[in-house]
């Protein structure tokens, strides 16, 4: 074999070997090489850090056992060409093991060394010193953990249970073992869990807490119930499905919640009450508020009738004052003036004086008869009845009526076209004309005309009235149906302001409208429309 095939190959089997492998060089006294799965059995990181634990003969982690000694060995090994003597490993954590050591002599650039093998327990020991140090990790992760650990294999059998989960279910150590998993679920649900299980072997999968739907319910050995929440893991081994089950026990996490349910219950009823309170509170406010207005909107509607009233004191007293003492005045100086006109041939200066009486008299009645007016209406004890009338008889008695009214030189004239017979109110439509043409006439010139005319058409009749007068400022046209009121530049011509306040009135009763339309010192053209029926072709 070359030397270069035979130095790798060499090579090969010394890094390669599953055991301890090491060179001594008794010049030295230590070892000068060791194989990387040599270093490990012995719980050394690296060749490296082993050849630097070494520090005399004494102090090798490879150490005769005790009778031996590395000379007496090494002796032994040049001798024979092969030795074995019992030694003592020491691991770098400081535990020794008991093993045999084989030494080999060969010959290296004029130097003897020796090839060390171990051989023994050490692989064995090893293996159970790192089993019992998983079984440990194993009891410190699951047998002590905080929460209830419990494997099963596939049907259902328990294998291995944790302290807690026997605590919280209530076993003595080891008695759930053997059991089936069924015993820690409620009667009621227990066939249903084996068909949950069934479905899980068939397709395994890790579930975390809360995963499952519902409340979940464990069963103690007493046959008692808490709720629970449980996650699930698995695992093959030997080709067998093992299942494991995560369990806490959320008794107080429950009673918090109900807790918490409670007292978010108590606040919303809470909530409720203070929310009716306010409504209530805000109810009564607006109720206060509302009488307030109220009283506020009845006080100023008072307030405002009694200025009114005060008003229409004043606007009476003003008016009879003046319309009262003229007429008066007027009877009392005829009465007098009679007296100084004793002879039979004065009889004519008496008719005179005598019908100056009349006219006052007449004049004191109509003011009554205004009055009287207003307050029937006012009342309610005048009523519209319409009978079937014919309109331009009725318009040309209105007009003979007022020609006592007329002033020299004035002159009534009469446009009507109205030729069938309609149904209206008599009485009133002729005391509406009376006054819009007593009003014309009244604050018309001498010499001047009035003129009314009248149409029916679609069932409204329309009457207007048109003057050549002192007219009326549009400041006073806003006041003209009101009680009382009389415009300021006519306050003095004899009237009662009550007239077209009148006029309005009856025209309410009637359906009908009224409308003005004056300018000062160019006349004045009051339009009435009223409503009327036909039994007739119209």
């Amino acid at each position: 074999m070359p030397s270069t095939y035979a130095h790798a190959l060499a090579s090969l089997l010394f890094t390669q070997a599953q055991e301890f492998i090491g060179v001594y060089d008794e010049d030295a006294h230590r070892f000068i090489r060791v194989n990387p799965m040599g270093a490990q059995l012995l719980g050394y990181p690296s060749e490296a850090a082993f050849l630097q634990a070494q520090v005399a003969d004494d102090a090798l982690p490879v150490q005769p056992a005790p009778g031996h000694s590395w000379a007496a060995a090494l002796h032994s090994a040049r001798q024979s060409g092969h030795a074995l003597v019992a030694a003592d490993a020491t691991r770098a954590s400081g535990d020794a093991t008991r093993v045999s050591i084989e030494l080999t002599p060969f010959g290296h650039e004029g130097r003897t060394l020796y090839l060390v093998r171990l051989s023994g327990p050490d692989r064995l020991l090893l293996a159970e010193r790192e089993l019992a140090q998983s079984v440990s990790r194993f009891e410190a992760v699951v047998a002590n953990a905080t929460i209830g650990i419990i494997m099963c294999d596939r049907h259902g059998q328990i294998v291995s249970a944790n302290h807690l989960s026997e605590q919280l279910f209530g076993y003595r150590p080891a008695e759930l073992l053997g059991q089936r998993i069924e015993v820690l679920v409620p009667r009621a649900v227990g066939r249903h869990h084996e068909q949950l299980r069934e479905s899980f072997n068939a397709a395994p999968s890790v579930r975390a807490m809360g995963a499952h739907r519902g409340d979940l319910q464990g069963q103690r050995k007493d046959g008692s119930v808490f709720p629970v929440e449980v996650s699930l893991s698995y695992f093959h081994l030997d080709e067998e499905l093992y299942v494991v089950s995560y369990i806490l026990d959320i008794t107080y996490k429950k009673e918090a919640e109900r807790e918490l349910i409670a007292q978010r219950q108590r606040v919303e009823k809470l909530n409720a009450e203070l929310e009716q309170k306010v409504a209530d509170r805000t109810h009564a406010l607006l109720s206060t508020l509302e009488q307030l207005e109220q009283r506020t909107e009845e006080l100023a509607k008072a307030l405002a009738a009694e200025q009114e009233l005060g008003e229409l004191k004043s606007r009476f007293v003003s008016m009879a004052s003046h319309e009262f003492r003229t007429p008066l005045t007027a009877v009392m100086n005829s009465a007098t003036l009679i007296e100084k006109y004793p002879e039979s041939e004065q009889q004519d200066k008496r008719v005179k004086h005598l019908q100056r009486i009349r006219s006052s008299v007449k004049h004191l009645n109509d003011i009554l008869e205004e009055f009287l007016s207003v307050g029937r209406i006012e009342e309610g004890k005048v009523e519209a009845r319409p009978v079937e009338l014919a309109l331009p008889a009725l318009l040309s008695e209105v007009v003979t009526d007022v020609q006592g009214l007329l002033k020299a030189g004035q002159r009534i004239s009469q446009h009507v076209d109205c030729p069938a017979p309609v149904v209206l109110d008599p009485s009133l439509l002729r005391k509406i004309l009376v006054n819009l043409l007593s009003n014309a006439i009244k604050y018309s010139a001498e010499h001047s005309e009035v003129t009314l005319r009248a149409s029916c058409a679609q069932g409204l009749l329309t009457l207007a009235v048109l003057d050549q007068g002192v007219g009326i400022s549009a400041e006073d046209q806003e006041h003209l149906f009101e009680r009382f009121f009389r415009a300021r530049n006519v306050t003095n011509i004899p009237g009662t302001g009550l007239g077209l306040y009148i006029v309005g009135r009856y025209l309410e009763l009637m359906g009908g409208r009224i409308s003005l339309h004056s300018e000062l010192n160019r006349g004045t053209t009051v339009t009435v429309t009223i409503p009327y029926e036909n039994h007739s072709a119209d």
